[in-house]
């Protein structure tokens, strides 16, 4: 599913256009990138845990010279899903 059949989705079901479906759906994205660069973690009940971990920087090999390289240290978005989420697709 793409952002565009989302979007469908969320006006099929909520009754609202797809313009006010888009605004939403924009603004709810926008709210978790927000919080997220903030540091925050955010849950949402019934569904799952977003939250931001940090992986230290690393030593690895380039395939293509077999020589080491030095990768940075970098910030990661996690999902954990809710047991809801977890119990549907099972």
């Amino acid at each position: 599913m793409n952002k565009t059949e989302l979007i469908d989705k969320i006006a099929e079901g909520s009754g609202l256009t797809k313009v006010d479906s888009k605004k939403a759906l924009e603004a709810t994205i926008a709210a978790l990138r927000d919080a997220l660069v903030a540091g925050d973690k955010v849950a949402i009940v019934g569904f799952g845990t977003f939250s931001v971990a940090e992986r230290p920087a690393r030593e690895g090999i380039n395939p293509a010279t077999m020589q080491k390289i030095q990768i940075a240290a970098k910030k990661q978005v996690k999902f954990k899903a809710g047991s809801e989420l977890s119990d549907a697709l099972n």
